[in-house]
Parts: structure tokens; C-alpha cells; sequence
């Protein structure tokens, strides 16, 4: 970068040569180096003319010099002149200089800006929910999500009559069985537009009644829910989906702690759903909590309405109907949010109907009658629940009385009969940043009543006591491992003979979201 220098300095000192030389004398050209501000006589690097000057001999030529031409005052205004002009280019070209930097500098950095905003940019959307990114900018097939979890497990009978096990909900517990996949399931989800939310899940590993091989494809739900307010408070669930009745009913298997629903209220539904229409009434600030709930991993059952009823088939799901009669069910239930945080939930439910068992041969060959209109057997039920969620330590319990279709004693008359039963579960809730969660429990269930489901309804007495963990090493990732002293009937083989057997079982289960 060229320096600047004082252009009225270096006037100052050809004035001084000029009066100090004699007039009269012969023409000088003179220059100066602009770096180190010298005069010289002859041209060089860095110097640049300051004009043509006459060496004066004779003072009194001077003075008539100065009176008639005065040529030094010309001089010096021509040399002002040129060094104005110097000094103007230089300024000017220092100005480009500086400018083309400052615009390589700014293109650098306004380069370097822009890769890193897109980067960032990039980063915080993949960081978004799907969920939560703007529909308005989305297509309706880019609003579906996909999620789902598999299930393996593997159970030991250890002693007791671990000959005779027959366990309904699950047929790799017994003899002569080992691992099972015992639900592959696949969702998909979304909101399609502001007043319509859909929600397919089938299951790739299930095992239809009476069949010898396994891991079949069956639907599990494929409903809609259609919002008529813009809070979403209201909505209508069309399709096959969970009957809301029973907390641990409506609980997914993803995240209930024990490995099976009880008998006494999953006994209302088969698979807990069917095909039919339900009214959910969930204010915004009740569906906030029950949001929180599943957040904070409280083993929640998620957000099936503070207030429901609805209407369905009755028969279970994936199953014809058999009568023209549709079965009713209402709920409600509200969590109550303590000073503390705290959250304790409770409520009641019941269902209304008439259904139609299947029958066939007994232990003697003989098939029951069914002693019942053609439309079925009364089908009643209600029930309450409370939840005191795990915040560390949670309690949960259901208990609910009915009547509904029951083989006699004798095994040959199909007649209504009375149940009654529900479960009592403690638990506890342990965060460590090293080991992930640890959830143990202990679970007691009781049921008094007949499987409406199974051939001939046969009576079911249960008196179970069962001891848990379930280790959540990663939010994908969790293990179950639980000690089961079964005290039950065999509701799958005439005559329904009753075993007590302890049983060890293991369930692997992973998530992806």
C-alpha cells in the first residue's frame, strides 16, 4: 500500500531552494520520490516530475524576474497542480484497492455465511418432528409417518404342573415351545388435513385360532379421526380400533410393564377392538397432560378422550358379525395434576350388548346347546380404574362386574353367568444416566367369570401373582424379564382342567420410531 505524504512540506522546501539559488541560471526539471519525499534532478523509481525551474544568478534579475514574468510563481502553481493530481490518483487508487478487497472479503464471508446457514439449516430441520413441520407447505402423502416395534420372546415353565400350561394369551408358554415372535407391528400415521387424522397398524406376526403355523399379516386398526373444532377437541374415530374401555386395555403393548393384559377386562374385547364409531370429548388442557404423560414415560395409555361413547360390532376384531344388534360403551376419566406434579388418574366405563359365542364338542364330543335368543347373550359390564402414575413410585388398579354368556358345570348348556375380577399393579420408576430406566413391578390379578371368546365360553378362574422388570437400556431398546406363579384354568382344552405353574419369561423388544 503506497503511503500518503504532505504536499505543502515538500512546497515549503522548493521555495527555500529557490531563493536560496542565484537567478539567471540555466533550467532545471526536478523530481520527487513519493516514498521518501527527496528531490532529484533525474528520473527514477517511485518519482514523479514536479516541473521545469531557472537557476538565478543575480538578485536584481530576480527582482525584475519576479516583477515582469515571475516564472518561479508559475512554477509553483503548475507543481501544486501535478502534485494535486498525484495525490488524487494515488488516493483514488488506493480507494479501488481498498474497495476490491473489502468486496472479496465480503463475498468470502457472505460465501462461507451462506454454506454454514444451509448446513444449519439442514440440521435443525431433520432435528423437527415430522409432526410439527408446517402441513401448509406438505402434501397430504407427506404428512404420513411410519412407526412400529417387534416383540420376541422366549418362557421356561420351571415347576408345577408345567405339563398341563396353556396359557391363551400367549402360545409359547407350555410344553414343547420356545421362541416366538409375538407381535411385528407396522404403523402408519398422520394428519391428512386439519380435520382428518389417519392411523393404519397391522401386525405381521399373528396366529389366527386353530391354526399350526404362525406369522400371518392381520389389521389391527384402520380408522380416521374427523375433528369438527379447530382446538381438536371433538372428534368421531370411524373404522376398527380400541374399545375405550379398561386403562390397561387401551395401553399399548409398547408400553405396558407387564407382558399380558389381565383376564378380567381383557376378557370385554377381543384383541380390545372392533369395528364402529366413537365419540372422544377431550379438552385441550387434559389432552396437554395426557401428551406429557407419554412424554415422560409414565406408562400413560395415552389420549382416548376424557369423555367417550361409541357403538360396534361386539363380535371382536377381524371377526363376522353375527346378529344385528351393536354393542354401546361410554367412558370417562380425568388425571388430576397434584401441586407436586403429581398426576393421579381414575374412572369409570361400561358396555351394553348382546353377543353370539361359538360352540363345539366338549370332552365327551357332545356340543353345548346355546340357551339363548338367536340374537345372543346379554353382554354387561362396568368398571372403574384408578392410576397413580409412576413419578417414582405408582400404583394402578381395575376392577369391573358383569354378566354375559358361560358354560355350565356340566359342560353342556350355554347359559349367562355373572363375572367379576380386575388386577392390582405397584411399580416403580428409576432414571439413571449410565444404566437407561428400570421399571420393576409386581402385578396380582383375579377373575371369577367365563372367556366369551373362546369355543363354548368355558369358566376361567385366575388367581396369578407376577414379579417384573423391565429395563429400558435405550429409547429403542428394552428388555422384560418377569416370574409368573399362574394359577388358572386351561380355557383352550376340554375339560378345562385347572394347573399352577411357575413360568420365567423374557421378551426382547425394539422400537423404531
Amino acid at each position: 500500500m503506497l503511503k500518503r505524504f504532505d504536499h505543502r512540506a515538500l512546497v515549503a522546501a522548493l521555495l527555500a531552494l529557490f531563493i536560496s539559488h542565484e537567478t539567471h541560471a540555466q533550467q532545471l526539471i526536478l523530481y520527487v520520490d513519493t516514498v521518501t519525499k527527496q528531490v532529484y534532478t533525474e528520473p527514477g523509481k517511485n518519482r514523479v516530475k514536479l516541473g521545469t525551474f531557472q537557476q538565478v544568478d543575480d538578485p536584481s534579475t530576480l527582482a525584475a524576474d519576479k516583477t515582469e514574468t515571475k516564472p518561479s510563481e508559475i512554477d509553483l502553481e503548475q507543481t501544486k497542480e501535478e502534485l494535486r493530481k498525484v495525490k488524487q490518483e494515488l488516493e483514488e487508487q488506493l480507494m479501488a484497492k481498498e474497495k476490491a478487497a473489502e468486496e472479496m472479503l465480503e463475498q468470502a464471508i457472505d460465501k462461507k455465511l451462506d454454506k454454514a446457514t444451509r448446513a444449519a439449516d439442514a440440521i435443525v430441520r431433520s432435528k423437527i418432528p415430522t409432526a410439527i413441520k408446517p402441513d401448509a407447505e406438505k402434501k397430504w402423502y407427506d404428512r404420513i409417518g411410519m412407526r412400529g416395534y417387534v416383540q420376541f420372546r422366549y418362557n421356561k415353565s420351571l415347576w408345577g404342573d408345567k405339563d398341563q400350561v396353556s396359557f391363551w394369551p400367549d402360545s409359547s408358554v407350555g410344553p414343547d415351545k420356545s421362541f416366538l415372535i409375538r407381535r411385528a407391528r407396522l404403523i402408519l400415521f398422520g394428519n391428512i388435513t386439519d380435520h382428518l387424522y389417519l392411523y393404519i397398524q397391522p401386525d405381521l406376526a399373528s396366529t389366527p385360532t386353530g391354526s399350526s403355523t404362525t406369522h400371518f399379516a392381520q389389521l389391527r386398526d384402520a380408522y380416521g379421526d374427523i375433528f369438527f373444532d379447530k382446538k381438536k377437541e371433538f372428534r368421531i374415530r370411524v373404522g376398527q380400533s380400541k374399545i375405550p374401555y379398561s386403562f390397561e386395555n387401551l395401553q399399548s403393548s409398547q408400553l405396558r410393564l407387564a407382558l399380558d393384559r389381565n383376564d378380567a377386562m381383557n376378557s370385554c374385547c377381543r384383541d380390545e377392538r372392533d369395528i364402529g364409531a366413537f365419540f372422544y370429548w377431550t379438552p385441550t388442557h387434559i389432552r396437554d397432560r395426557f401428551k406429557d404423560l407419554i412424554t415422560k414415560n409414565l406408562k400413560s395409555s395415552g389420549d382416548y378422550g376424557m369423555f367417550a361413547f361409541g357403538v360396534y360390532n361386539g363380535q371382536g376384531a377381524n371377526r363376522v358379525e353375527l346378529n344385528d344388534q351393536v354393542h354401546m360403551v361410554s367412558r370417562f376419566t380425568y388425571p388430576y395434576q397434584f401441586e407436586n406434579g403429581q398426576i393421579f388418574e381414575a374412572g369409570v366405563q361400561g358396555i351394553h350388548g348382546r353377543f353370539v359365542p361359538s360352540a363345539g364338542p366338549n370332552a365327551d364330543g357332545i356340543t353345548p346347546t346355546r340357551n339363548a335368543p338367536n340374537k345372543g347373550f346379554k353382554d354387561q359390564r362396568v368398571g372403574v380404574h384408578a392410576v397413580l402414575y409412576p413419578q417414582p413410585f405408582g400404583l394402578q388398579a381395575e376392577w369391573n362386574w358383569g354378566k354375559g354368556p358361560q358354560l355350565d358345570g356340566s359342560q353342556t348348556v350355554i347359559g349367562n353367568g355373572t363375572l367379576n375380577g380386575g388386577y392390582v399393579q405397584a411399580m416403580y420408576k428409576h432414571d439413571s444416566e449410565r444404566w437407561g430406566t428400570l421399571f420393576p413391578f409386581v402385578k396380582w390379578q383375579y377373575f371369577d367369570g367365563a372367556l366369551k371368546f373362546e369355543r363354548n365360553t368355558p369358566q376361567n378362574r385366575v388367581r396369578d401373582l407376577e414379579f417384573g422388570l423391565e429395563w429400558q437400556i435405550f429409547p429403542e431398546l428394552e428388555i422384560v424379564a418377569t416370574y409368573a406363579m399362574m394359577n388358572r384354568t386351561d380355557v383352550r382344552n376340554p375339560p378345562y382342567d385347572r394347573f399352577k405353574a411357575d413360568i420365567l419369561r423374557f421378551q426382547l423388544q425394539w422400537n423404531y420410531f
